[in-house]
């Protein structure tokens, strides 16, 4: 069976992660959504998205199809429904669709028309940006069942403390040195390659993947992800990164999620608790203004490419765009638009041309190019968050 991965009405809601990648490439708990996907199928996916991703992320489509929404999470019980379907069936949580059978001779689907099937079971779905790290711990011990049956843990060296040993797991090539791992409240999962430093201080639950770096003395709180290649230090509590990016020095990041190839610079700290303890409203790309969260924490909402200077401070629920650069003293403003250049003392439009010097030379540092695919995602988005861009 051919398997394909649609955003589904979630994917504003989800900007600004979904401007440079389809709903199924967020990471939430150890692996990305295509990740826990495939991993349960047994197979590669494809992905339905935004036109403009379409030649980094590409439909397959054969005689006959399952469509799979990505904003649910994989379990046992959904994916063995997912794989009984037959044609002219669809499998619903209230309603919403999660799956459903397609053939390719069909131009629309007509619900009406299936025999809809309604999935009882609880379910993970990431409907906002703050379901990332809300929801980060119940999908963390998810993945880590679901990556460790089975199999067994590389031996822990001695000098490394740990409590609740039976709930980590290390790959092969992880390095670990006088470090403290509690597993307690939660799985500590490392990942291949992964580095954890000296005097490191671990309560789970938590997520490091492959050549990811815990630095010296870093205290880390679950539920926290560090996506492949993150270099992590400070203190960091209930955050995920996503791929690719540093916060590499003190200061704290809590409550929050950073997307691919950002920089945190050193002694950066975000507020994820207001002054009052009231509830923390967002920047909602659908309406275009702030919108209540229901969260009594929730920091820094950050898009892929964006940096910030040493000694940033970010307010309680602040949302910055992708290819941001922001710098300077004071609390710079908590809606911080894509392609913005300044901090506090006001903003300039960042352009296309220097961001892609950065991204050429940090992605080369990773061995990875900055292609033509990434430069017209980029030089997209660039174009459709004009309209925010007014200093």
């Amino acid at each position: 069976m051919n398997y394909i991965l649609f955003d589904g009405d979630v994917r504003t809601a989800l900007l600004p992660f979904t401007y440079t990648k389809p709903v199924a490439d967020i990471r939430v708990g150890i692996l990305t959504i295509r990740e826990k996907w495939e991993k349960h199928l047994g197979l590669t996916t494809t992905t339905i998205t935004e036109e403009y991703l379409e030649e980094k992320f590409p439909m397959v489509e054969m005689e006959e199809n399952v469509m799979l929404n990505a904003s649910f999470l994989p379990t046992k019980p959904l994916i063995e429904m997912v794989q009984n379907l037959t044609q002219n069936q669809a499998i619903f949580k209230g309603e919403d669709v999660i799956a459903f059978y397609t053939v390719d001779t069909q131009d629309e689907v007509d619900f009406s028309s299936y025999e809809q099937i309604e999935f009882e079971d609880e379910l993970i779905q990431i409907k906002n940006t703050w379901d990332i790290f809300s929801l980060n711990d119940k999908a963390i011990r998810a993945d880590f069942d679901l990556i460790t049956e089975g199999r067994t843990s590389a031996p822990i060296p001695e000098t490394v403390n740990c409590v609740n040993r039976e709930d980590i797991f290390v790959e092969e090539g992880a390095k670990l040195t006088f470090a403290t791992l509690n597993a307690t409240n939660g799985p500590i999962y490392i990942g291949k390659n992964a580095e954890v430093m000296e005097g490191v201080v671990v309560r789970g639950a938590l997520a490091m993947c492959e050549s990811s770096v815990l630095k010296l003395g870093a205290k880390i709180y679950g539920a926290t992800t560090l996506g492949p290649h993150c270099k992590v230090g400070g203190e960091v509590n209930n955050s995920v990164l996503m791929g690719y990016s540093n916060k590499g020095h003190d200061g704290f990041l809590g409550n929050s999620v950073l997307g691919e190839w950002c920089n945190i610079g050193a002694d950066s700290n975000n507020s994820n608790l207001k002054n009052n303890y009231a509830e923390v409203k967002l920047w909602n790309y659908e309406t275009g203004r702030f919108a209540k969260t229901g969260l009594q924490f929730c920091g820094l909402m950050m898009g892929d490419h964006s940096k910030c200077g040493i000694n940033t401070m970010f307010n309680t629920g602040t949302v910055v765009g992708v290819s941001a650069n922001i710098f300077g003293s004071g609390f710079p403003r908590n809606f911080v638009p894509s392609y913005s250049w300044g901090g506090a003392s006001g903003f300039n439009e960042y352009k296309t041309n220097k961001v892609f010097e950065v991204a050429e030379v940090v992605m080369k540092r990773r061995n990875l190019e900055f292609d033509d695919k990434e430069k017209k995602i980029l030089e997209h988005v660039f174009e459709e968050t004009k309209k925010y861009r007014n200093y």
